[in-house]
């Protein structure tokens, strides 16, 4: 069948349903009233999206991005092209009162003004500035994107974990993934303009199902001065509680990764709230705004095309054209900073946060509900015998196997590698003994490894049983041993 995608222009105070034109495959036509709950409200051909060209620069080719200088929606072009505007005909009025209104002195003292202006525009340190507040703005942008709360793996935690195929079960499911997604929307209500426009009071969230009456009377109930966001989470902890009671959470283990997934979901909303709070120093803001446009204020006059002070050659063009790209780039990195520092507004490029809403809520009520124990069949998958690739082993590509694997190693450099150091390395046993082994009384605790090898009767006939003085035999035959193991001093160096 075929359903017409063209709506009117709708009226939320009044309308709340919209008539569509259905046709079957007889080409019959009749219409079917669609209720508004949860859909954006008036023009809907004006809602926009966040521009994506992924797919475009998916592989690096010729002319990769040129292509993307010729799209105007969430281009660059369409952010300045007023204030681009107004520079050249400024810049234009300008130079034509220099050239036709001016006399030669008037044009003198204007010349002298130009190189002044000229000279001191470049002491302003534009690229550290504009630089430095992007950098910030686009680590703040970024923030809140990985802030968003998304239900995902709440939903997976309350489907695996709040048990119960009855009308009971799936009641305390869907409630618990509501009240979370009821709490996005109340904060994203309170910073996104796209989402207040949908929402404009709270009774269009109850129309819209995110609340009931009854739920909206107690929210209403509770007094307070700051932001009531968390309320849902706090009615999803105590729900999750009753669940636990009630025998359909079995065990502690089970609450406890529900509740530190509702921590984790609630500190998103929270850090959302605190960044539409907290914003950059509005001290900064106003430094990089008057840097700019003082900037390009005193290029109006300082590039302009005058007489040279001297008879040097000079080069008279009516199109700065220098001076434009300059005022593209730096204007540009501007509006930048301004696009992505509160991305929760109707740009371009702003996060699409209605469209967020609908998919969380889609998403997590078929997690919890018609996916909940709702298995496709156990069968045996393609590999249970056959252990080959599921393509042809001719377009296969060799397997990673290490950056070493294929090395090729000279004769030189193995007989350098295997050659045998002037030092032996000795055995060392780290794994204690089971035995407990006597102390001796004799003041060496520990044989050589020589003497062992030979025989502890003649170490130990060199050392007197009752005397901590070792004999000077004894220290001969020890220092000898000290010679075969490590060699001489001469050789090997002091020994560590």
């Amino acid at each position: 069948m075929n359903i017409s995608t063209e709506f009117p222009n709708i009226n939320h105070k009044k309308d709340r349903q919209v008539h569509i034109t259905v046709r079957d495959i007889k080409g019959k036509s009749r219409g079917v009233l669609f209720p508004l709950k949860g859909v954006r409200l008036g023009n809907l051909k004006d809602s926009t999206m966040t521009v994506s060209y992924t797919l475009k620069v998916a592989n690096a080719k010729f002319g990769g991005f040129s292509k993307l200088l010729f799209r105007w929606k969430g281009s660059i072009y369409k952010l300045l092209y007023r204030e681009f505007l107004v520079f050249c005909l400024l810049y234009t009025f300008i130079s034509i009162l220099y050239r036709c209104v001016l006399n030669n002195n008037q044009q003198e003292i204007f010349a002298r003004l130009a190189r002044h202006c000229n000279k001191f525009a470049k002491l302003i340190p534009m690229s550290f500035v504009l630089g430095f507040y992007v950098t910030q703005a686009f680590q703040r942008w970024w923030g809140q994107y990985t802030s968003f709360p998304l239900p995902d793996n709440l939903m997976m935690v309350v489907s695996g974990n709040v048990h119960g195929t009855d009308e009971r079960g799936r009641l305390l499911r869907r409630t618990l993934m509501r009240y979370a997604n009821l709490s996005s929307v109340l904060i994203l209500r309170s910073i996104s303009t796209r989402v207040r426009k949908r929402f404009t009071t709270l009774e269009d969230i109850v129309e819209a199902g995110f609340m009931t009456t009854d739920e909206l009377r107690k929210l209403n109930h509770l007094y307070s001065d700051f932001n009531k966001y968390w309320m849902p989470l706090a009615w999803f902890a105590n729900l999750a509680s009753q669940a636990r009671k009630e025998g359909r959470v079995k065990d502690d283990i089970a609450l406890r990764l529900l509740m530190d997934e509702l921590n984790n979901y609630r500190s998103k909303c929270s850090m959302l709230f605190h960044y539409d709070w907290i914003s950059i120093p509005l001290v900064y803001t106003q430094v990089v705004t008057v840097a700019v446009y003082s900037f390009f204020t005193f290029s109006l006059i300082g590039r302009q095309f005058v007489k040279p002070a001297s008879s040097e050659e000079h080069l008279d063009l009516y199109i700065p054209i220098f001076t434009l790209l300059e005022f593209f780039f730096y204007a540009g990195w501007l509006k930048v900073g301004e696009l992505i520092i509160n991305p929760f507004g109707e740009d371009d490029d702003d996060f699409e946060t209605n469209q967020l809403i609908d998919r969380n809520i889609q998403v997590s009520m078929l997690a919890v509900d018609d996916m909940h124990q709702n298995l496709p069949p156990l069968e045996k998958d393609k590999y249970w015998v056959d252990k080959g690739p599921s393509y042809p082993s001719a377009s296969m590509k060799p397997v990673f196997m290490g950056s070493t694997h294929d090395m090729r190693i000279l004769e030189d450099d193995l007989e350098e590698c295997v050659s045998t150091p002037k030092t032996q390395m000795l055995a060392i046993n780290v794994w204690p003994t089971t035995h407990k082994v006597k102390k001796s009384k004799r003041s060496l605790q520990q044989l050589c490894i020589c003497c062992r090898a030979e025989g502890e009767d003649d170490c130990s006939k060199l050392e007197p049983s009752n005397s901590s003085v070792h004999s000077p035999q004894h220290k001969t035959v020890q220092h000898s041993c000290q010679e075969k193991l490590f060699g001489s001093q001469e050789t090997t160096g002091p020994a560590n």
